[in-house]
Formats: C-alpha cells, structure tokens, sequence
C-alpha cells in the first residue's frame, strides 16, 4: 500500500472538503482520465484496486500514472472503547480528493480499450467520478475562462 516515508506529525485533524480542486485538475500525462465529482477520502487498499484492474485490462501495455497519494493518516479507537483517553491509534491513510481532481491518468493504449480500463477502475473508487480525454478538457478549459 500506499503510504509516506515519514511525517512531521504522527497523527491530523479530519479537515474540510469545501471547494473544487484547484490543482492537478488538468491531464499533464495521458490522454485519458479519471475526474472526481464529488469530495472524499480514498484509501491507499482504494487506490491500489483501482490501479491493478487498470493493468490488468491494458495487459501491462500503455502507460499508467497515479496522481493522489495518500498522506493523512486516519486514527480509529477500538470497538468497544469507553469516551477519553486520548485519540486513537493509526489505522490507514487516505488520499484527500476534491472535485474536479485528476485521479489516473492512461495512454499508449486504444480509446476504447483505455475507457473501459479507466470504467473498471472507477467502480473500485468511493466518489463518482467522470472519464475524461485531452479534448474534453481542454475543450471545456477554453470555455470557462471565456
């Protein structure tokens, strides 16, 4: 899984999701890709199954880039556990994902085969998300700053 090196601060406070994504909106790599529509929190596990049924379809051809990494740790107590005492232990880290966010990306493959590639992959992510190419977005880019 997932997971940083080190941090400067063992555990973090939940935080907010307010607002769309203002970095890493834009295709940088591949022709396609996987857009987030709505905020949340995707697990490195998450994250790991979107990029293995991803490979798997492509049959290890293309190319594949993971643009979120997940750097908040997310603590748990114990079932049962009464009020106090302290926050939990760290129990998986999460990757902070707002809309509008650029998850994967794919090329080196046919359009038809990395759509489908991408499709499977979103049905292993907790947020909805949209399949993106080049064109569209950068189509829609125009327009927005019109």
């Amino acid at each position: 899984m997932l997971m940083p090196k080190r941090t400067k601060h063992r555990k973090q406070f939940r935080g907010s999701m307010k607002g769309k994504a203002l970095r890493g909106n834009k295709l940088s790599y591949g022709e396609f890709g996987i857009v987030a529509q709505e905020p949340g929190w995707i697990k490195s596990n998450q994250i790991e199954a979107a990029r293995v049924a991803m490979t798997r379809y492509v049959k290890r051809g293309g190319r594949v880039w993971i643009k979120i990494f997940p750097d908040k740790p997310v603590t748990a107590k114990p079932a049962e556990t009464r009020m106090g005492s302290g926050k939990g232990a760290l129990e998986y880290w999460v990757a902070v994902v707002k809309p509008g966010r650029v998850m994967f990306e794919i090329a080196g493959v046919p359009e038809a085969t990395a759509k489908e590639a991408l499709r499977l992959a979103t049905h292993k992510l907790p947020v909805k998300c949209k399949i993106v190419s080049k064109a569209d977005l950068e189509g829609g880019e125009s327009s927005e700053n019109e």
